[in-house]
Parts: structure tokens; sequence; C-alpha cells
């Protein structure tokens, strides 16, 4: 095709890989991680700002948040509405922020997990915590820059006057990073801010003696130690077991029950009660009888035990273990350090930027101040003029025609100053006096010196910073409710160690069957014969393995995703099992393609039917949530067809054409999750099936089917990967096998 005027050349690879890092790039900065100076998003910094415009301050009355979301998205935020709303309730939710930047007014959902009500029947105004956030703006306290449709002007910063970032945490996914922020203790975080100021060289493990860990919202247990702390701030990355916090509550007759009044941190309250009732439904949760939500403005869960007999600690420890009264918090402290630069902090880091960002605020604001002073004064000088010749500036005043040119010109005056005495009223003559005058000029030069010196050393702009710190402190210590830890610690004693080690230890033999339409069941004991299990008409078994009761599955599907599964979870009852979805909790039909015991020393080789495939240690293949996790992504009309245990060096793959390719498994790559490379190349068929050959393995089933005596006469099927292959033996191909 010809170039024309309008069209010019460029190559593919080098468009979309420029086209693709602007799009990261966006992300990263605009959408997905937080500056680390206000702890804020575009997004979040865009509500406040455009809130701040509308004089909805913590003493004026309400707003619609539709009016509020209208303006945000009107001048500075061009994305949906929906987008906008979510962010702005989120910031008012006292169970989602620690201290909630905006007042709500109306239902703004609830720990239960409802949502807020349309944005018509909603109204918001700042918070007190939002002022400290928007303090000193008209001051020149920051950069701004244009909107995105160059019609206005909006703050790259806030000036954040409290460590909002660490105070109420944050969250996102980008492009190859995210982040995870905890929320923490307001006077902790300004108490470790003074310190650091006073102690730049200190060490993370001295400001953990003020700021014991992450503060929650919603109160609860941290589980984990002081040196497990220490480590996460060190390295910015890790997770914290968060508890629900609960008591027993005795009952007549020697009866009881357990009470949960705080659960952990994002856990929808519904969404829990409705799991806890599914396990006691299955039968899983043997020592609960029922379970209530009796909450009001407080959560109040009551968990009734079968008899009154139950062990509470035992009662307890399958409820942590089966539901999410007990989570893993994931902490990972990647952040815009200076507005533009991803960075994985620690946590003198964090507060650092912070106390920089304040210093760099005085700053400004010190150097805006000292211009106003200037301008005034230089306004003073004049109006001491004025009041020296006041008869004769009034009578030019009555007189001339243009009084300004004659004023400047009889007493040597700028237009600045010429234009002040111009514009004083009337009554402002009998006030202007020579005292007052002087003594406004003697107060403003002192505070000119004292800006000066100020501008002049680092050692008072740090003595001003933790002033402003404390004052922000005292001012902020007023709300009792949110100023004291919310969060507390429990370090389990040995005893409670042994009690949950012994219960992980059982070693109690398990057969697990599970059949072709999705059916599982555990069966006590080894070497079951097959007539044992029971299959509906129709069915038949897919897979037994061998295990036992503390151990782990992993389960991968024909998606590419893995999912785990503990043995001691599985029923063991008489009858068929029960659905595999149900037990693992998602819906849609999935094949499983492979099943195996978890064993996190060893690999495997994950591969696809269009041939694509790669190594991935097993240990990559745990998943956190109960939603599994992706491993493989697939391409279009293409599925994995299994995962198999490394037991060789070579790997030996067979098409639906039977033509064989061997390999070393050298040349493939380990990944924990990706699309994989090529292992064999095809033009119309797909991947039949793979194994694996050790060195000097003359007596490998292969063998035999091939009808081969030795290694050497494998040896024409040798090649490099992604090659097609030859053509198998007439006696494999008259064979027409399925599976190696």
């Amino acid at each position: 095709m010809d170039d024309t005027e309008n069209n010019t050349r460029e190559d593919l690879a080098n468009a979309l890989q420029d086209r693709y890092l602007v799009y990261a790039l966006s992300t990263i900065m605009d959408r997905a991680l937080p500056d680390a100076r206000d702890g804020l998003k575009p997004v979040h910094r865009r509500i406040l700002y455009a809130m701040n415009n509308l004089k909805l301050n913590p003493q004026s009355s309400f707003r619609k948040c539709s009016k509020i979301v209208g303006e945000v998205m009107g001048n500075f935020h061009p994305h949906g509405d929906k987008a906008i709303y979510d962010a702005l309730a989120r910031l008012a939710q006292e169970f989602s922020v620690r201290y909630p930047l905006i007042e709500g007014q109306g239902n703004f959902g609830n720990i239960d997990g409802d949502n807020p009500a349309a944005q018509r029947y909603t109204e918001a105004r700042l918070s007190n915590y939002s002022s400290y956030m928007l303090l000193g703006l008209e001051e020149d306290s920051v950069d701004y820059k244009d909107t995105y449709d160059n019609s206005d002007k909006e703050p790259i910063v806030l000036p954040a006057s409290f460590p909002q970032l660490l105070a109420n945490g944050s969250s996102g996914i980008a492009v190859g990073m995210a982040t995870s922020v905890p929320p923490h203790n307001l006077r902790e975080l300004l108490n470790a801010a003074k310190f650091l100021i006073d102690n730049p060289n200190c060490l993370i493990e001295d400001l953990t003696q003020i700021i014991l860990g992450p503060d929650f919202p919603t109160g609860g247990l941290i589980l984990d130690n002081q040196d497990k702390i220490n480590e996460i701030y060190q390295s910015g990355k890790g997770s914290l077991r968060l508890r629900c916090r609960g008591e027993v509550e005795n009952l007549s007759h020697g009866n009881w029950q357990f009470i949960i009044y705080e659960i952990p941190f994002q856990v929808q309250k519904g969404k829990l009660i409705e799991k806890i009732a599914d396990l006691i439904s299955s039968k899983k949760l043997a020592d609960v009888q029922n379970v209530r939500d009796e909450s009001s403005d407080r959560v109040r869960i009551v968990l009734e035990p079968r008899t009154r007999k139950v062990d509470k600690d035992k009662m307890m420890r399958s409820l942590y273990k089966f539901t999410d009264l007990e989570t893993k918090i994931p902490i990972n402290l990647n952040v815009l350090v200076d507005g533009i630069s991803p960075k994985t902090c620690d946590l003198k880091e964090l507060l650092q930027v912070f106390i920089e960002h304040q210093r760099q605020i005085l700053t400004r604001r010190s150097n805006f101040r000292l211009k106003n002073i200037d301008r005034r004064l230089y306004i003073i000088e004049g109006l001491i003029q004025a009041y020296i010749n006041l008869d004769k500036v009034i009578k030019i005043i009555r007189e001339e025609e243009n009084p300004k040119a004659i004023l400047i010109q009889e007493f040597e005056l700028s237009d600045l100053q010429a234009e002040s005495i111009l514009n004083l009223r009337l009554r402002a003559l009998r006030k202007l006096d020579e005292e007052r005058l002087i003594k406004e000029q003697q107060d403003l030069m002192k505070e000119r010196e004292e800006l000066e010196d100020l501008l002049e050393s680092k050692k008072i702009q740090w003595k001003h910073v933790k002033s402003q710190l404390k004052n922000t402190e005292t001012s902020l210590s007023g709300d009792s409710k949110n100023w004291g830890r919310l969060t507390d610690f429990h370090y389990e004693s040995e005893d409670e160690l042994d009690l949950i080690n012994q219960e992980n230890n059982d070693y109690s033999p398990v057969t697990v069957v599970l059949s072709e339409s999705g059916w599982i069941r555990g069966y006590k004991g080894h070497n079951i014969s097959s007539d044992s299990f029971r299959i509906r008409d129709g069915d038949k078994i897919k897979y037994c393995l061998e295990v036992t009761n503390n151990q782990k599955l992993v389960l991968i599907t024909s998606e590419g995703r893995s999912y785990n599964l503990f043995v001691d979870q599985i029923s063991k009852e008489k009858g068929y099992g029960e659905p595999l979805n149900i037990l693992i909790g998602i819906n849609g039909s999935f094949k499983v393609v492979s099943v195996f015991k978890f064993e996190s020393d060893k690999k495997g080789l994950i591969f696809s039917k269009k041939g694509l495939g790669f190594i991935v240690d097993f240990s990559s293949l745990t998943s956190m949530t109960k939603s599994g996790r992706q491993v493989f992504e697939l391409a279009t009309d293409d599925e994995v067809i299994g995962l198999y245990e490394l037991l060789g060096e070579k790997i030996i793959i067979l098409s639906t054409e039977y033509k064989l390719l061997i390999f070393p498994l050298s040349e493939i790559p380990t990944l924990k999750k990706g699309k994989g490379v090529r292992l064999q190349r095809y033009r119309e068929e797909n991947t039949l099936d793979i194994t694996f050959l050790a060195k000097d393995e003359n007596k490998h089933p292969i063998m035999r089917q091939l009808g081969l005596k030795d290694l050497d006469e494998i040896q024409k099927w040798y090649g490099k990967r992604g090659q097609v292959g030859k053509l198998a033996t007439k006696k494999l191909i008259r064979k027409k096998i399925s599976r190696f």
C-alpha cells in the first residue's frame, strides 16, 4: 500500500510495544498505585479537591453525591460516574477506611456487603481529616497541572498534614505490579514521624517499637509476632494472619455460646455467615449446631455449640480453618515515591517521604507568606506617606481628574501604592494613624526575619514540621473513637501451637476417589478394593489417590486454573460423596485434568492441546483464594490436557497424528504462570500425550509400545523443542493408543 500524506509506515511490533507501554504507565500512575506523599490515587485526590471547590467543608451542609460526582467527572476525571461514586462511597465507609475522609449521610453500604444507595439518594461533605489533607492548598503549597480538557487546573498532590497512606492504607493492581498497604493507627504514625525527625538514622526496629503493626477499622487480632512484623516492614512485602475477636457467653444450666463481635478486615459479614451455615448443613463443623446474626450497629454473630460439653478451643480452631474468621492480609508497600517512580518501600522510607513532603510544603507556604509580607510592607510605605500628607492627598483626589498619576508624581509612589491609597474607604481614614501602621510594619518585619531564618536553615524547618505534627495530633486526638488502637495482638502460646500441630499432623490414611462426573469422596484406609467404591449408575472412577488426612490436593482444570483442597475437607461419610464444584466453591462447568497431592519441593510439566507448555514448581500452584489461581494463560480454542510430575530427563511427546518427538527437559523454561512455549509444532493435529524418559531406562513402557529393544533405537526421534517430530512405529500406530 502506497504511503499517503496522512499515513506513515511503522513496525507493528514497535507500535504495539510503545502503545502498551503508554497504557501500562497510565495504569500505574493514574489508576492503581497511590502517591506516597499524600497516599491518594488521582480519583480520590480529584474528589477531595472538587468538594473543596464546592465549599463542602466539615462545617457546611451536606450536598447530593450526584452533584459531587458530576463536578468531578465534568471538570477533572473523565471516567464513568460509577467508578467515581464507588471511590467516594468507600472514603465514607467506617468499615473500609480507618479514618474516613468523607462524612456521608444516607445509605453508604454496610459490612454485610450491601452496596451503597444510588448517588441521587446520598449526601456528603468533607470530614475533619480531609481539612488537614487540604490545609494550605491556597498558599501555593503544591504544583498544579492542566485538567484533561485544559479548561482548569488541578493539584498534582495534596499538602496532607498527616501520613494518610499508612493511616488509611491503599490497594490496587497495575500492569506487572500491585500494591496493598494496610491501615495503621494515626497516633502511632505521628509519634513515629516525630521520632524519625529527631533520629534520622534510626532503624526500622526502633520505629516498630512505636508503630506496633497495622490497625484495621474492623478490629480483630493479629497473630504474628513482632519478629514477623519487623521482617515485613523491612522488605515491604509479606502477609499477616488476622483473626476475629469474640468471647464465650455463659447461659443457664451450664450452657454457653460463642459471640463474635469483630471480624477480619474486608470480610463481608453476610457471606461469612452463609459460609458457616453451609458448613454446618454439610456436617463439616461437627461441633457447631447453629449460627445467628444478631448484629445491630455493632457486629454480633452467635455460634451455638452442638452440646455444652464441646471443647470451645477445638470448635473455634475448626472455624478458623474452614472460614474467613481467620484470614491472611497481604502486604505490598509498592507506591509512587515521587508521583512518578514505583518502588517497594520499607516502613522508614514511607515515613521519610511523608516528612520530606511536609518540609517542602512548609518552605513553599513560607515563601508564599514572605511574598505577601513584602507586598504588604510596600503598601504600608505608601499608606504612611498618605497619613503624613493626608490633607494634600484628599485635595488631590477631590480636585484632580487623574489623581493616581498626580499621587505617583507628587509622592514618588508606585502604581500599587497609589492604587492602595485610592481604594481606601472614608471610614478607614479615621483608623489610619501612624502608630498602627508602624506597629503593623514592625510585626511584619519581625515575621519576615523569622521566615528568612526558617528558609535558610533545615534544622529550623524540621523543628517547625515537628511542631505542626504535634498540632495535628492535638487537634485530631479529640476523636477518641478513632484515636485508640482497634486491632490487638494475640501470640499463640506453646500449648495452643502443640494442639494445632496435633490436629494438622493427622496422618490417618485416606483414599480419595474422584469420578468422571465430578463426585468426590474419601475412604478411610489404603489398599481398598475398587469394588468398595460407591459410584452412580453410568459414572466411573477417574482418579484414585492414597493420601493422609493432613495433606493437601492440587487440582488442575482444562481452563488452566489451579485449585487447592484439603483432604480433611472431603466427606468420608457413606454415600456417593459430594460434587467437587460445590466443595471448591466455584460456579459453572469445568473439567479436572490432573489431581495430585501437594509437595512443595517437586516440579511438573503443564501442557495444552495446541502443543504449548512449561515447567512449574508445585509451590506456585497454591492459591490463597477459593477461586483458584490462573496458571496457564490459554489462547483461543486451546485447553490444558494435564500437569505431570517430572520423572525423567527427557520429554516424549506424541501428537494425534502419531508423530513422536523427544528432547531434553532443560529446553523448557520454568515459570510461575504464563502462556507456555512451543513443545511440538502442529498443523491440523493436537497433543495426544506426554511422558518422560530417564537415563538408561530400557524398560520404559514406551519401549514396549514402540516395539524397541534398547535406547539406541529410539534416538531417531530425538530433536529440539518445537520441531514437528517423526512418525512413530507401525506397531504403535496400529494400537491407536490414547495415553502412554
